[in-house]
């Protein structure tokens, strides 16, 4: 695992730090699932608010990245929000999903799994599907300050099969999206703003693991 990196530029607000389990058990369905991705019961809007306040921000099938897929997750897995109104974003959090591009679709759309991530890249072709719209908070961190503050990219993969999942195609499209976010909301494109899971206070896990090229990752995302 690599050592969590201290944010000197941009400090979490204070609250508790969530620790949580492998994301293979966290993805299969293990215990303590809500725990795991860092949602709250202190949410600022119910779960069950989220479908109607996102057809109101946008027609049904919108994305807030061209190109993408709505694939929606269950509102049950995210909390509905208005950010950045209600919490700046500033960070971008990297994920590895630990199985197929299609079972972690699954697994967000299933209300009893609570756990979600904005966006699922798939390693073959670098398409996106997008799963919680930006304004709304993913439950992806294990880690609720992090949550409200960051967006959830998820990639297809194992972390200990880089050269048959971690694709130019998916690097690629990574980077493309990154670079666009960044844009967005004005979050710088270095490491202390585009981390991995593994870099969340609080977080055990390993993805998106050491094999993950962060030299070209950062150099796409800059050059996007």
């Amino acid at each position: 695992m690599a050592p969590v990196r201290r944010h000197t530029t941009s400090s979490p607000p204070t609250g508790p730090h969530l620790r949580v389990p492998s994301r293979r058990t966290l993805l299969r369905g293990g215990a303590g699932l809500a725990l795991a991705a860092g949602a709250s019961a202190a949410a600022p809007l119910a779960a069950g608010q989220a479908a109607d306040q996102n057809s109101r921000a946008k027609a049904p099938g919108d994305v807030d990245y061209p190109g993408a897929e709505w694939i929606p997750a269950d509102p049950s897995n995210f909390t509905a929000s208005n950010r950045p109104a209600t919490y700046p974003v500033d960070f971008v959090v990297i994920h590895v999903t630990q199985t197929t591009f299609q079972d972690a679709i699954d697994i967000f759309q299933n209300p009893d799994k609570n756990v979600s991530s904005h966006y699922v890249i798939r390693s073959s072709d670098g398409h996106i599907a997008q799963m919680v719209r930006e304004t709304d908070i993913g439950w992806h961190a294990g880690n609720w300050n992090y949550n409200t503050r960051s967006i959830g990219i998820e990639h297809e993969g194992w972390i200990d099969e880089p050269d048959r999942w971690f694709t130019d195609e998916m690097y690629a499209a990574s980077a493309a999206l990154t670079a666009n976010i960044c844009d967005d909301y004005g979050i710088p494109k270095n490491r202390d703003h585009i981390i991995g899971h593994n870099e969340v206070p609080g977080a055990d896990h390993t993805d998106p693991g050491p094999h993950w090229d962060w030299d070209r990752y950062i150099e796409l995302v800059r050059s996007a």
